[in-house]
């Protein structure tokens, strides 16, 4: 018998109760039935975004979004300041030379933060800079960058905006878009939303509207501006992806029904344990300083690699987690603890990673990351 643990920053585990929804017999994405289904979606993503505008939907990944937010907001040769602290931040940047739009990079260690004060600096000295574009969790990282310091800067600049990538991030740690001002939001329904994926969202700010009407870079399928006009009558400007958002309306409802405050306290609280097993095992944090509560990224021990650290795991033990990219392969390994998963999964994960470590040879005492994580999460 072969029981199988996800804890992968993307796909996470999705909820039973979405799989069932997802399994019941396809509707057309044009009839009334579906057209009630997305009014509730509607409401849904308005209260998991903490929004009062509408959340655009796009049957995509991600990526999605991410290349939309750039091509709804801003114009050939506009200047966008980039901040570039992993893959993701890597990919707003190339995102953005693929349209033409020039980039101010801010290169952060991996591993860090980025410093508002550098950004503010930047801002500052150069007023042609039309958007900041960021994520809220780095999620090759494992780093949580400070969006709401962030927008405290952008929001009063009336020819600046901010654009975050909150893939990740969204439905794992708090992120008030109206209260923080926070201009355009993109998420992806394979994170902390507890679903497969294939499904991408963009919450746009007023202040982001009139930047949308002065965009003139080339855009069809992800065009903002035509999505709005489709949602308002309780449909998507092409085809639905009908069975994904079914499973989505009651996802949202499982989100309700715990409530934003309870789901931020869970993820916090199992990073915390996660963090601390990690810590009791002798081993390093990726982003010590400012790690998310949706992904732990640790530094593999010296003499392993962070590799083979996921392929025993996953091929042995049967839980699948993440391994660095690009500059940090081999260096790190990554434990997600977003969406759907709870304490014994990280129990569980932080008992295969002791196997693990003893197999490839760095000697830990079998069951002290466990306990460890235990008196957190009893605590």
């Amino acid at each position: 018998m072969e029981k199988r643990y996800l804890l992968a920053p993307g796909p996470t585990p999705v909820s039973p109760r979405a799989l069932l929804n997802m399994a019941e017999p396809i509707i057309h994405h044009r009839g009334p039935e579906f057209s009630n289904i997305l009014s509730e979606i509607r409401e849904g993503l308005k209260y998991l975004f903490q929004t009062k505008n509408e959340v655009l939907i796009f049957s995509s990944t991600g990526t999605g979004a991410m290349e939309g937010a750039v091509t709804n907001m801003l114009s050939k040769g506009d200047k966008a300041l980039v901040v570039n602290g992993g893959k993701f931040g890597e990919r707003w940047g190339d995102i953005c030379k693929a349209y033409g739009v020039e980039t101010v990079l801010i290169d952060v260690t991996w591993g860090e933060a980025a410093d508002p004060n550098i950004i503010k600096k930047t801002l500052d000295s150069d007023s042609s800079i039309k958007a900041v574009l960021t994520q809220a969790c780095e999620t090759s990282t494992g780093v949580g960058h400070p969006i709401k310091e962030i927008a405290d800067i952008v929001k009063d600049k009336e020819n600046t905006i901010l654009i975050v990538d909150a893939i990740s991030a969204m439905g794992a740690i708090d992120l008030p878009v109206d209260k923080w001002k926070l201009d355009v939001v993109v998420a992806g329904s394979q994170k902390a939303m507890m679903l497969p994926p294939g499904i991408a969202f963009a919450s746009v700010s007023d202040k982001a509207w009139r930047f949308a009407e002065d965009s003139n870079l080339p855009k069809y399928y992800f065009n903002f501006k035509k999505e709005l006009n489709s949602i308002n009558k309780n449909q998507t400007a092409y085809t639905s992806a009908v069975s994904l958002l079914i499973g989505l309306a009651e996802s949202l409802k499982q989100i309700k029904s715990e409530g934003l405050e309870n789901i931020y306290k869970r993820h916090e609280r199992l990073a915390k344990a996660t963090r601390a097993a990690i810590k009791g095992l002798g081993l390093q944090l990726y982003a010590p300083k400012s790690p998310s509560n949706a992904i732990t990224a640790i530094l593999a021990p010296n003499g392993i690699n962070g590799s083979d650290v996921v392929k025993v795991m996953r091929e042995k033990y049967k839980v699948t987690i993440a391994g660095g990219q690009s500059q940090a392969k081999g260096k790190i390994f990554r434990i997600a603890h977003m969406g759907y998963i709870d304490q014994f999964d990280i129990i569980t994960a932080i008992s295969a990673l002791e196997m693990t470590l003893n197999e490839l040879g760095y000697h830990v005492e079998l069951g002290k990351g466990a306990k460890t994580a235990l008196e957190v999460l009893n605590g």
